[in-house]
């Protein structure tokens, strides 16, 4: 008999699919996984309220094409997840990895801070 540790806590349903939509930039799929008033940090602009989160979500590089890897998921508390993700493509330096912290309320997306 093999002792294999316990499978990880799964990442929310929120995040997995904010992800998944914002790589196609599917705005319309993404935005209602965020509360009426999160907040997204991102790249030295910060987005406060659900219209300037669909901004975030409608412009973030979008002058870039890119693939995402996921590189690490963690549970760092109840309701906050640290994404640690691979980006590579026609940006400047063409790969980055990025952390995604990504805090949770009834189990939507209340903030959201990307950075190096």
């Amino acid at each position: 008999m093999t002792n294999l540790p316990p499978d990880p806590t799964p990442v929310p349903s929120a995040i997995t699919a904010f992800q998944a939509a914002h790589d196609r930039r599917d705005t319309a799929t993404a935005l209602p996984l965020f509360t009426a008033d999160a907040t997204v940090v991102d790249d030295g602009r910060t987005y406060v309220g659900i219209v300037e989160v669909e901004t975030f979500l409608s412009t973030a590089a979008s002058e870039y094409t890119y693939t995402r890897s996921l590189l690490a998921a963690e549970e760092a508390a109840p309701d906050r997840w640290l994404i640690t993700n691979r980006l590579q493509g026609n940006f400047p330096g063409g790969q980055v990895d990025l952390t995604y912290e990504f805090r949770l309320a009834d189990g939507l997306i209340a903030s959201l801070t990307i950075a190096p």
